[in-house]
């Protein structure tokens, strides 16, 4: 087979403050690859079929700097392709435990075909998991509810809710692909749930996942809902700022929070919390979230019982879904923004 086009999405500029489709992130096809005939050099060749966009890739795009080694996400590189976690089809392997045919998640770069060599940089091998869609869900869906904001719902919820029935939580950004499935564990554990999201759509999915107070924070007072709903036992925290601030104002004494995400911070800086003493005064135990860490203990269990629960029902879930890599940009900025409708996906080929 003649050399096809190997099209990439590049790490361009750094953002001031929201990425810019076409300045920040550029598609590129300049590079072509031999399917056939490229050197694996004992690794495997990806066909990438989804691609996750997350709030925390924001992060990712910064000027190098001293600190960098003490964060727990390495940046992108300038004029090199981003990555993320993504769901792809081996065409060709030489790697023990992987053949052609196989789906395999994990991070990949946004790229039409990659070539993944063993080694401890985070696209290796090592990191890849061959997903075994014994449920017959839809592949999207592995790199979403049954992928790494699946993970971060379920085993965030297991190791730091200790909820109890009859409690009440608070989830914000209830709507995205973390927050819905943290509604919805929260129902099966016997909670009242109050859920916030930035539209009138979004609230009418937070109610279909099960919330008992669903509301658009834009057009409601956060404030006034908490104290007519609250006081809260758990706070599930996606966006900080003065969501957490009115969440730390309403909380229960010996309440948790669990900090998941900031992402009111992430394009344009953060605000401080005039609240923090509460933490003191009502014996506040706040949870930083990194999932990774929780890999090991819950990894096995997840892939046991999402995609079942998923498949018979148990778990809802909505995607917005771009269709292309070259909307990798487009995609990127919703999710900043605010405009994606759920849990967004790039969906760049067919297997």
């Amino acid at each position: 087979m003649a050399p096809v086009t190997n099209a990439r999405v590049l790490f361009n500029s750094v953002p001031q403050e929201y990425p810019e489709p076409g300045k920040t992130i550029l598609h590129d096809t300049s590079q072509t690859i031999d399917i056939d005939n490229a050197p694996l050099n004992g690794g495997i060749l990806v066909k990438v079929l989804e691609l996750s966009i997350d709030p925390f890739m924001r992060g990712r795009m910064r000027e190098v700097n001293p600190n960098d080694e003490k964060s727990y996400i390495s940046r992108f590189t300038l004029g090199e392709p981003i990555d993320n976690f993504a769901l792809g089809l081996v065409l060709r392997s030489e790697k023990d435990g992987f053949k052609k045919g196989d789906h395999v998640y994990g991070f990949l770069p946004f790229v039409n075909y990659a070539i993944i060599q063993p080694s401890t940089d985070p696209n290796s091998i090592s990191y890849l998991r061959v997903i075994e869609n014994k449920h017959h869900i839809p592949w999207s869906v592995f790199v979403g509810t049954a992928g790494m904001p699946g993970k971060t719902a379920y085993m965030g919820w297991k190791e730091f809710s200790h909820a109890k029935k009859g409690e009440t939580v608070f989830v914000s950004t209830g709507a995205g692909g973390v927050g819905s499935i943290v509604i919805q564990l929260a129902k099966q554990d016997g909670l009242k749930v109050i859920a916030s999201a930035s539209s009138e759509e979004k609230v009418q999915f937070m109610k279909e996942c099960g919330a008992d107070v669903a509301f658009n924070y834009k057009t409601e007072s956060t404030k006034e809902v908490l104290e007519k709903e609250g006081p809260i036992d758990i706070y599930w925290d996606n966006v900080g700022a003065e969501t957490l601030d009115l969440a730390l104002a309403n909380a229960k004494s010996n309440s948790r929070f669990i900090e998941c995400g900031m992402i009111s911070g992430y394009n344009t800086g953060f605000t401080p919390i005039k609240n923090i003493f509460q933490i003191v005064a009502k014996t506040i135990t706040l949870y930083g979230l990194f999932v990774n860490s929780l890999h090991l203990k819950y990894e096995e269990k997840f892939y046991e019982d999402v995609p079942r629960m998923i498949k018979e029902g148990k778990i809802k879930y909505r995607e917005h879904i771009w269709n292309g890599l070259d909307k990798a940009g487009e995609a990127l900025l919703a999710v900043q923004d605010g405009s994606n409708k759920a849990k967004a996906v790039v969906h760049v080929a067919e297997a």
